[in-house]
């Protein structure tokens, strides 16, 4: 589906050319809810109505409007900070999910920036009690393996983060670390971690990537972890992110992030949201109940996001993050060319914090 091109005017009066997308991403590579909470939501509320996006490869703008926003899927290791505003969000009318990756790296410091994991749990309980479980999907990604931290041990973490919330979501989505692939990563998990630099070089860094045998020990893991909240009546669905490998025989299935289905479920009273998802108008009469069984997925009528490597199942979005945003400091980042790139983006900032764009250049 083609997405709306407008006409709008910059901060500084120019009228220039912007998308106008229905379902905004925010973000995969960066942490938009603790690190720019207030300033999306000045963003997004405050009349500015948009934001400027530069192309990572090229550095060229491209000018994203808010004007057609019906969804916003967030992404984030610490949504905290965006808390005190989703209230304006509501009051805006636009209907949210958040996408709330909760990992227990604390003891190797995989992700030195983010709090403890108890204040993360704290954190996502809140958020599903203002929102609903259905709104906050669990993810614990991107499973890595070393010599220390093994299959058994990284799902034992996952069972103990799973006693804590229980009810306060539904579903758990899991990826494995993607490292041959980024020299970048590499260098980081050396450079950055003194627990993988004690135990791995350059020539051996590319064997922390899952094998399909660790995989698969560790996913009949997590069967067994669904199957023990099955049986105490929490439907807990595992489901895998980008994944090609096949391993319904552990009952995990393949996600998709930017869910069609998840929204039309959510949000499917909203005729303009629905009309974008199916293509139908409220004259045409469509069963709503049609979002509730297995054959959603033939109602949405989105395509899928192309930008996206060929495992993804997301629909088409913006995504508005920027690369080399993030303070997280995780050793595992592909979208951060360094921490140091990070932190001198961010100080440059500070002298304009509601900037039309998170990445200044």
């Amino acid at each position: 589906m083609t997405v709306q091109k407008i006409k709008i005017l910059n901060d500084r009066g120019e009228e220039v050319e912007a998308i106008a997308p229905v379902i905004i991403s925010a973000s995969r590579s960066t942490d938009i809810p603790t690190y720019f909470a207030k300033w999306f939501v000045h963003r997004f509320n405050s009349g500015k109505g948009y934001i400027a996006w530069y192309n990572p490869f090229n550095q060229k703008p491209l000018h994203v409007s808010f004007q057609n926003t019906k969804i916003i899927v967030f992404w984030t290791k610490n949504p905290k900070p965006m808390l005190p505003y989703l209230q304006e969000l509501d009051n805006s009318g636009v209907h949210y999910y958040f996408q709330f990756t909760l990992n227990d790296y604390y003891r190797e410091g995989f992700e030195p920036n983010v709090p403890s994991v108890s204040n993360r749990i704290e954190t996502f309980r809140k958020l599903s009690d203002k929102i609903g479980p259905d709104r906050v999907i669990w993810r614990f990604d991107p499973i890595l393996f070393t010599k220390s931290l093994t299959p058994y041990e990284v799902a034992s973490r996952i069972f103990k983060i799973s006693k804590k919330l229980k009810n306060y979501t539904n579903k758990l989505v899991v990826s494995f670390i993607d490292i041959c692939n980024y020299k970048k990563v590499q260098r980081n998990l050396l450079k950055y971690s003194s627990v993988l630099a004690s135990q791995y070089d350059t020539k051996t860094i590319s064997s922390v990537e899952p094998t399909n045998e660790q995989i698969k020990e560790f996913c009949s893991y997590l069967k067994k972890i669904k199957d023990y909240w099955t049986e105490r009546g929490w439907n807990l669905e595992i489901s895998t992110c980008a994944e090609s490998v096949d391993l319904e025989a552990f009952d995990i299935t393949h996600n998709k992030c930017i869910d069609g289905e998840l929204m039309l479920r959510l949000f499917g009273s909203d005729p303009e949201l629905r009309e974008y998802l199916t293509g139908k108008t409220s004259e045409d009469k469509m069963d709503l109940f049609e979002a509730f069984n297995e054959n959603s997925k033939k109602v949405i009528v989105i395509k899928k996001d192309k930008g996206q490597r060929k495992e993804c199942g997301c629909i088409e979005s913006k995504d508005i993050g920027m690369y080399n945003t993030c303070l997280n400091g995780c050793i595992y980042c592909y979208a951060n060319t360094s921490r140091e790139a990070a932190q001198k983006n961010f100080k440059k900032r500070k002298e304009t914090p509601y900037a039309e764009s998170i990445w200044l250049p």
